[in-house]
């Protein structure tokens, strides 16, 4: 493929659609296209605060067109699924906001789709593309910190309360997705168990502690909160090494490394030669690297620029999403039996293979708002 701009059509365009369209616009890589929405109003004014991009209404009338490379989907995470897999057989590449989509299943059949027509397929977990998150990828990925032995994440706001998802699946997805992208080999855990709480009779869960076994003996930990009068935005990950804390309210140091923490040294002590750990406490330095100032969502439309261009699978991409959704699912699992264990890849319903656009997305979109 030449280096020409790639053609990018936004389809929603409630909450999250005009911040896509604004980077796709803004980006030497990119052209917007179009903006589609099923409220021709709200997708003209998207559409006129990012240049000349055209408007559609119809999802159907978008993807017969055959000057679109690629689909960013920006709908209720409902409507993922079909729009998706509607856009891969239309030969887009496609671009879905978090969560890829409502249940694993429907996710695993979109990468499936994607595979088989050799499409890009990438889910835009937006905090991945964060200098902070990249620089603390590097950091892990080198060594840095040794081997990982615990990762602590803390979530929490005087939130909106919302209408479909309880705060596991509003907020958990965030700290999710950057634990898969930091770890060199994903986010797998061995097990998942879920504590949450309705104080406010919601209906749903309004606090929520999620604890993940990690291969290797570490452990993960997420706590998520609507409640909180406090906001909070903090991921701390100590390594046998050193131990990384990340502070996203604090930008004049967003990433502090510690070199603090326990050296374990392992003696024989007696004739029977049994084996003990001496523990002794390290107090060393600690710095904060220097980070790029650059918008998260402009460095992942670059990324999918890449990805296409480049013939390969972009940093976060549609298995990424399966693994955070497959941690969402064991999550519902360990909560529905008060709190156990729950082991991934438990067996779950298959979405049909011949899943078609539902019937009100057929000719015209279904609604479009915050996924």
């Amino acid at each position: 493929m030449d280096q020409k701009c790639l053609r990018a059509a936004v389809v929603g365009a409630g909450y999250w659609g005009p911040n896509l369209a604004r980077n796709f616009a803004g980006s030497e890589q990119w052209e917007l296209a179009a903006v589609c929405d099923l409220d021709a109003d709200r997708a003209a004014r998207v559409a006129r605060a990012n240049g000349r991009a055209d408007v559609e209404t119809s999802l159907a009338t978008l993807l017969d067109r055959d000057d679109i490379d690629a689909v960013a989907i920006a709908t209720p995470a409902r409507t993922h699924h079909a729009i998706a897999l509607a856009a891969l057989r239309a030969g887009k590449h496609v671009v879905v906001e978090k969560p890829i989509a409502d249940h694993a299943a429907a996710a695993q059949e979109m990468v499936a789709e994607a595979r088989a027509r050799g499409l890009v397929l990438m889910t835009d977990h937006t905090y991945c593309y964060t200098p902070a998150a990249r620089k603390i990828r590097e950091l892990v990925a080198n060594g840095d910190l040794g081997e990982i032995l615990y990762i602590d994440s803390v979530r929490i706001n005087l939130g909106l309360v919302q209408p479909d998802v309880d705060v596991f699946w509003d907020l958990a997805p965030h700290d999710l997705s950057v634990i898969d992208f930091v770890l060199p080999d994903g986010l797998r855990p061995e097990s998942v168990a879920a504590h949450g709480a309705d104080p406010i009779g919601a209906g749903k869960s309004s606090v929520g502690y999620l604890v993940l076994r990690l291969p290797g003996g570490a452990v993960a930990s997420v706590h998520v909160n609507w409640l909180s009068p406090t906001k909070v935005r903090r991921m701390t990950i100590g390594g046998s090494r050193r131990t990384l804390v990340w502070d996203d309210l604090n930008p004049q140091q967003r990433i502090s490394v510690y070199d603090r923490g326990v050296d374990l040294e392992t003696q024989a002590f007696d004739s029977l030669e049994r084996r003990a750990a001496a523990i002794s406490y390290r107090l060393g330095d600690t710095w904060s690297p220097a980070l790029e100032e650059r918008e998260a969502l402009g460095s992942m439309v670059s990324e999918l620029a890449a990805a296409i261009r480049g013939e390969r699978a972009p940093l976060t991409d549609g298995t990424a999403g399966v693994r955070v959704l497959d941690v969402l699912e064991a999550a519902d699992r360990s909560l529905a039996t008060g709190g156990g264990l729950s082991p991934l890849g438990a067996d779950v319903s298959p979405v049909g293979a011949g899943a078609a656009i539902p019937r009100e997305l057929t000719g015209k979109l279904a609604g479009s708002g915050a996924a």
